[in-house]
């Protein structure tokens, strides 16, 4: 073979071996191609095959004791699965509380123990499981990956557990607690009815005729108390007794809804002085009597009922809300912005009238308020007494002064009795009377203890004694300062004589004494004397008969004298009659009397006057009734006219009869404002 065929022969042999390793280098990446997925999936497998194979890689003593560990962990936390079942059974079991009280009450039991068990078993197990995961952590047992899981989820059941977000029952322990709050309070509404009022409060009957509330049935009281126990148990007593507080607070202000409080509302601003607000105040003594007696008491009873198993702290406690938040408050600020009103005499009526009211309480008071639990109304109560006491007591010892500084004031321009007199006499009276005296001396009494002075009755008829020496005084000091020298005249005998007839058969004028009273009347009977010889009593003497012998040719001399002494009579009528036409005397038997006196002085006289020389005047046709301007007749009802009252006079004052209540009130408004005029500061009280 020459050497070009054996050079083809190896190339043959070269193609052919180069070709047979490019088949093998195809067959090798396909089968690398399809070996990939492969590769990825035994990477992927990897971790858990290393995780799976970590125990055979651990040491020996270390995996002999992993065992032991596990198996006292998993008899704990299978009890806490076991147990967790059971309380979700239970759930199927909570029946509805309106409906079968004793039975939700016992299912809500057994779910309270169950979850308790629940608890202290979930603590063992997480313990367990704590050291399970710290063991295999150690040791290297485990997987990383693996013990990150299991301590995230020992951190969720633990959060579980905690007291803050104790949830291990899923929030059905929550729920039905709820539920049965919503019953505590469905059985309180439904059992709480408003006090009916048929008729509000007027006067004092409807408080004695009013019944009490009518009270919760005992069944429904003993299923109140079930309630409770359960509530207590699961630290929900705070949001049972809201509950409680809120609807029987409700109930009560409901009950005192048709009295019309609004007046307790009223502030200091909107009135100035206790006029205003008169009729208030007495509807304020019988509302309060109302509300104490009749619905606070029902409401301290029922309290007692109720929480009475859970001690006195608790019930004293919720019946104090109940009373502050349905209205005692309230009262009180009424009574204490009564004392803050200005000072007047009223005001010191109206303030002993308050202490009598709270006075007939005190006992109620002291049972139903006297516990801690009523500190707040304790010490406004005693705020309120304080003020009052206080309050009457200075203006009683002002009053003296308050007369005196009225004798600065001008004298009535009428001569007739001063508002004030009227006033001071009958407000003394009154303090004397049932209503007040005994109140006023309690007041007094109290007001000296507390500056550790002794107060005898005496000194109280003694200030009111007192008191009427500045009335008289006043009238001797009003007396002088009259512009008319007869008008003294007048106005003492006016004032003396409703002294002797306003005070005799009195108490005051008991006390002032009979040689008083007949003091008052001599005054009278001497000062009209003097009135009489000062005014009127001067009137005949105008009418002479001097000089009026009648003879032949003397007769136009006598009828020039008695045209001139009727000129100077009538003249003289006629001022006295213009000045005095406007006085007033107040009394009518004085005033009948007075004119009588008058008439029997003037009227006599000038009757007989006019027979014997009047028809010398009459006679002559040129007097055209210049000098006769009066008969006999209308000159005695002209001065039988005289000292009438005027109507309204003076402003709202009325000088005409009145009974003795409503004397007192209208002429208590005109004195008030002379009362206030007084330098002295109306200080709050």
């Amino acid at each position: 073979m020459d050497s070009s065929d054996k050079s083809n022969e190896i190339l043959k042999s070269t193609r052919k071996s180069l070709k047979h390793s490019l088949d093998k280098s195809k067959a090798l990446g396909l089968s690398l191609e399809r070996t990939g997925p492969r590769l990825d999936e035994i990477k992927q497998r990897l971790p858990s095959l290393e995780a799976a194979i970590r125990p055979i890689l651990a040491q020996t003593d270390a995996l002999d004791a992993v065992g032991g560990h596990i198996n006292r962990a998993v008899v704990p936390a299978a009890a806490v699965l076991k147990v967790f079942d059971a309380i979700h059974g239970l759930e199927k079991s909570l029946s509805d509380p309106q409906s079968d009280l004793p039975g939700y009450l016992s299912v809500l039991k057994r779910l309270e123990e169950a979850l308790r068990f629940l608890g202290d078993n979930c603590g063992m197990a997480i313990q367990w499981l704590d050291d399970i995961v710290e063991y295999l952590e150690d040791n290297r047992v485990a997987d990383d990956r693996y013990i990150a899981n299991l301590k995230k989820a020992l951190k969720y059941l633990k959060e579980l557990q905690s007291e803050e977000n104790g949830n291990l029952d899923g929030g059905l322990l929550g729920v039905a607690l709820d539920r049965l709050e919503n019953e505590f309070r469905r059985l309180l509404t439904e059992n709480s009815q408003p006090l009916p009022m048929a008729n509000p409060v007027s006067g004092e009957e409807q408080a004695s005729n009013s019944l009490a509330p009518p009270p919760i049935p005992v069944s429904v009281v003993q299923k109140l108390h079930a309630i409770i126990g359960r509530l207590i148990k699961n630290n929900r007593l705070d949001k049972c007794v809201s509950i409680y507080v809120q609807e029987r607070s409700s109930t009560v202000r409901s009950s005192l809804q048709d009295l019309n409080l609004d007046y307790l509302e009223i502030s200091v601003s909107e009135f100035n002085d206790v006029q205003s607000i008169e009729g208030y105040i007495s509807q304020w003594g019988r509302h309060l009597e109302f509300a104490v007696k009749h619905l606070f008491e029902a409401e301290y009873n029922l309290c007692n009922d109720v929480f009475d198993r859970i001690g006195l702290e608790i019930w004293t406690g919720c019946f104090a809300r109940i009373a502050a938040q349905a209205g005692i408050l309230a009262f009180l600020q009424f009574g204490k912005t009564v004392t803050e009103s200005r000072k007047d005499p009223i005001k010191m009526l109206k303030l002993l009238d308050i202490f009598s009211s709270l006075n007939k309480l005190r006992l109620d008071f002291n049972r139903l308020f006297g516990g801690a639990a009523c500190s707040e109304i304790q010490n406004l109560t005693r705020d309120l007494i304080k003020r009052v006491i206080e309050g009457a007591a200075d203006i009683f010892w002002e009053l003296r002064l308050q007369v005196e500084l009225q004798r600065k004031s001008p004298p009535p321009p009428d001569t007739s009795v001063p508002r004030l007199v009227s006033f001071i006499t009958d407000y003394c009276n009154r303090l004397l009377g049932e209503d007040y005296k005994s109140l006023l001396t309690q007041v007094l009494v109290i007001h000296r203890s507390w500056k550790m002075e002794k107060f005898e009755e005496r000194l109280l008829i003694d200030e009111l004694l007192n008191i009427i020496r500045e009335i008289e005084q006043n009238l001797e000091s009003w007396s002088k300062a009259c512009n008319d020298p007869v008008m003294p005249c007048l106005l003492l005998m006016n004032n003396h004589w409703h002294l002797y007839k306003h005070l005799k058969g009195t108490k005051l004028g008991i006390i002032l004494g009979d040689s008083w009273l007949r003091e008052q009347e001599q005054a009278t009977e001497r000062y009209l004397g003097t009135f009489m010889k000062e005014s009127w009593g001067k009137l005949p003497g105008l009418l002479s008969r001097e000089g009026l012998i009648l003879f032949s040719g003397g007769r136009a001399t006598a009828r020039d004298l008695v045209k001139k002494r009727l000129k100077g009579f009538n003249e003289g009528f006629e001022e006295m009659y213009g000045r005095q036409s406007n006085w007033v005397i107040v009394e009518k038997d004085l005033r009948d009397r007075t004119c009588q006196r008058i008439v029997q002085a003037v009227v006599p006289v000038y009757r007989s006057y006019m027979q014997n020389y009047g028809a010398l005047v009459e006679q002559d046709s040129n007097s055209n009734g210049k000098y006769v301007k009066h008969s006999a007749q209308s000159l005695e009802k002209l001065l039988g006219s005289l000292f009438q009252p005027k109507q309204m006079r003076f402003g709202s004052f009325k000088l005409r009869q009145q009974q003795a209540s409503g004397k007192f009130e209208n002429e208590s408004v005109s004195v008030v404002g002379q009362y206030r005029s007084s330098p002295v500061t109306p200080a709050t009280v």
